[in-house]
């Protein structure tokens, strides 16, 4: 199966056009950018608000939560207040768990977004063993209940998102798939074919997870599906990569993500998900979509040689890089230039985790061009592993330049990655944000294709900054984790808490917690499912009322809000996965 046309010349994929409002996504239209508000949306006139704010700075396709009924019924008025002041802006509602919702809403707006995961299919965790003549019976109750939608969509020129989400899978498709990215894509195709046996084709797809490497594989299997289906299975494609949090974590999660595919060819419209106002999401995603991966260098082919659906980590061996062991297992190292290092040597106790753990011109790195057979046969024929990295100045784009060394120098030798190819001295003008966004994707991507033993950022001139970037794609990548994880969904409607001031409670209370995940979820809908993998969640049950979680498993219920932050210290601690906090941890997890 393939995803793309080649994992080192970038080529767009080619897709039909499908029109949201006055918004084409796919086929030659540009990567669309969209976001969602926060608000109730029974306030119209803070939805309308918020809808304005979002279209001022450059959102393209507005969604709103569409929860019940009445919800969905009041965006007809949400909708004509925001024509009447000259607001064109696309706006698409959200829908879980209601089929009556949708139908509601497919009414009023341009476009639907249901989740295969929780539209008239079940999720509660049971364990069930479907015969194929069962599987069947329940794909035939769904496709009553979703084909109304549908024909209705089809009639109105509504357009549809069939999102399904990672942790939200019903139970009809973890029983038969397991909580797998196959599972994922397989649950988006049934509906997708509903909606194609009745002539309807004014759909999307997408994938989202909070883990970069499940959210990658989901869409590169998804696309390769999608190709053995046929030619006319063209359908444009939404990245994102959901729950991301906040800050300098989120930005890095999501450019791992959207940016790993983009540089594929895949996506015609991105969604940055952040637990900050919404309209911070717009300059994200902007700057994402403006990355440019086609940069007319011809790159040559080679045989791949790792599972590009299936993460799995490059075996090499050890060497020794002036005191530190790289590759054969150990962590991924931090690496940094000399002149960087002479300039943070006094101050290496202040900066707590973020610390480099080799300097580059005396590791023993080796430059290779991957393209020079001769450079690539020397090294190969060397009796032990060496560092080798690509040389700065090379013309190849970065991703591309190390798959290629990946797939043709031996695997013993363990490979030093860069965020950026500049000759040495090289000045650059980019933000701090471009360059986060760059050195995200690239590294980001060859992580997540299990490509590395060590990082080196080089486009980011402040030493210390540099380092810190360094630490977060690892964490963001899943690749090293050094600090507490969370995963945090963006607020919206259906939020029973401030999103933004609870999170930085719960950060400031477990900030410390070394590889500890913490599920932060304003409701239900991203609840136990959304969640994923995380080791404790806090979710809102009720207005003023938070549920903890170990897993998936509520175990205490209706905690007065007040309380819930000191109880979810409890609860880890029950679990024997507290520690107290360093005396001088309140700097360092500041930093972090």
């Amino acid at each position: 199966m393939n995803y793309c046309g080649s994992v080192f010349a970038y080529q767009k994929r080619r897709t039909r056009e499908v029109r949201v409002g006055g918004i084409g996504l796919g086929c030659d239209n540009p990567v669309r950018i969209q976001s969602m508000i926060t608000c109730d949306t029974m306030d119209t006139a803070a939805c309308i608000a918020q809808t304005e704010a979002l279209a001022a700075v450059g959102c393209e396709i507005v969604r709103i939560t569409a929860p019940t009924v009445k919800d969905a019924a009041n965006l007809q008025h949400i909708v004509a207040g925001l024509r009447a002041r000259g607001c064109m802006v696309p706006i698409v509602a959200d829908i879980h768990f209601k089929p009556e919702a949708a139908m509601e809403a497919a009414r009023w707006v341009e476009k639907v977004r249901i989740n295969p995961g929780n539209y008239a299919d079940s999720k509660k965790f049971k364990v069930i063993e479907y015969t194929d003549a069962q599987y069947a019976a329940e794909l035939d109750r769904i496709r009553e209940r979703f084909a109304p939608l549908v024909l209705l969509c089809r009639e109105r020129g509504v357009a549809m998102r069939i999102g399904t989400n990672h942790g939200s899978l019903s139970d009809r498709i973890m029983n038969r798939y397991g909580d797998t990215p196959l599972g994922m894509v397989e649950s988006a195709l049934e509906f997708a074919q509903i909606a194609r046996d009745l002539d309807f084709h004014q759909f999307v797809f997408s994938m989202k997870s909070s883990n970069p490497k499940v959210m990658i594989a989901a869409y590169r299997l998804l696309v390769a599906r999608l190709d053995e289906k046929g030619p006319d299975w063209n359908y444009p494609i939404h990245l994102g990569v959901t729950e991301a949090g906040d800050g300098e974590d989120a930005r890095i999660k999501s450019a791992i993500g959207i940016g790993s595919l983009l540089a594929d060819g895949v996506g015609e419209t991105i969604r940055v998900s952040l637990t900050e106002d919404s309209v911070h999401e717009i300059p994200v995603a902007r700057a994402l979509g403006a990355l440019r991966w086609d940069t007319g260098v011809s790159v040559p082919e080679s045989a791949l040689k790792w599972d590009p659906f299936v993460y799995r980590r490059r075996s090499s061996e050890c060497v020794d890089a002036a005191g530190t062991r790289i590759g054969g297992g150990e962590l991924v190292r931090v690496g940094v230039s000399r002149s960087s290092y002479e300039k943070l040597a006094h101050k290496l106790s202040q900066m707590g985790d973020y610390q480099p753990e080799f300097v580059v011109e005396d590791s023993g790195v080796l430059e290779v061009d991957p393209r020079d057979a001769a450079a690539v046969e020397a090294v190969n024929a060397m009796a032990g592993p060496r560092l080798v990295t690509v040389p700065n100045g090379l013309d190849l784009p970065v991703i591309p330049a190390f798959r290629l060394l990946a797939s043709r120098v031996a695997e013993r030798h363990p490979i030093l990655l860069k965020d950026v190819l500049h000759p040495a001295g090289a000045i650059t003008q980019a933000s701090f944000l471009e360059t986060l966004l760059v050195a995200s994707a690239n590294i980001g991507s060859l992580l997540c294709d299990g490509i590395g033993d060590a990082v080196w950022i080089r486009g980011e001139e402040a030493p210390g900054q540099a380092l810190r970037l360094s630490y977060n794609i690892l964490q963001a990548a899943g690749t090293r984790v050094f600090k507490t994880d969370y995963v945090a969904c963006p607020s919206c409607g259906r939020t029973l808490f401030d999103l933004q001031s609870t999170t930085a409670r719960i950060k400031a209370a477990t900030g410390h917690l070394k590889g500890v995940k913490i599920a932060i979820m304003g409701c239900i809908v991203n609840g136990p499912g959304e969640m994923a993998d995380a080791d404790f969640g806090y979710v809102g049950g009720a207005p003023g009322k938070v549920n903890l979680y170990v897993g998936k498993t509520p175990v205490k219920f209706n905690i007065p809000e007040a309380e819930a932050v000191g109880r979810l210290q409890d609860l880890i601690r029950e679990h024997g996965r507290w520690v107290d906090p360093p005396v001088n941890a309140g700097m360092e997890v500041q930093s972090a």
